[in-house]
């Protein structure tokens, strides 16, 4: 369980929410446009026709998540938001680093990938650790914060 040292105000918490889904959005990007690119500089390898569509496919799950965590000025969707993300990063370093060690797929950007999703984690895990303990009432308001 990640601790908190102390408390994580709302534009830290807006902040990383905001950083995390404007990296998804440029994810699904390079995916859209060239997913051809993002295999070889994440996984080192081609993409099959089937993979390219998959890759598009992704970029447009990407654009939508990226949206639907889109920063709210309220702390239940922040904290939504935030949840989402922590979930997706999460994951997404887990997935990443078993292709790592595995070896079969690493491209030049998989473990900076890896990396990056683990900060993401981390920061989005402490600060959703903190909204959450605020909404329960351990320390004073959120709003009152600002």
């Amino acid at each position: 369980m990640l601790a908190t040292s102390g408390p994580v105000y709302p534009g830290a918490a807006k902040w990383a929410v905001l950083t995390a889904s404007v990296e998804a959005a440029a994810t699904g990007l390079v995916l859209l446009v060239r997913p051809s690119l993002f295999a070889w500089l994440v996984f080192g390898a081609e993409f099959s026709e089937a993979g390219l569509a998959l890759g598009r496919l992704t970029a447009f799950a990407l654009f939508a998540l990226s949206i639907a965590t889109w920063p709210s000025d309220t702390s239940v969707g922040l904290a939504s938001s935030c949840r989402t993300l922590l979930i997706y990063n999460v994951m997404a370093t887990v997935y990443l680093s078993y292709l790592g060690i595995g070896g079969q797929l690493s491209g030049i950007l998989l473990w900076p990938a890896v990396a990056l999703h683990g900060v993401f984690s981390v920061l989005l895990g402490r600060v959703w650790l903190a909204m959450k303990g605020f909404q329960k009432g351990e320390g004073s308001s959120w709003k009152s914060r600002s």
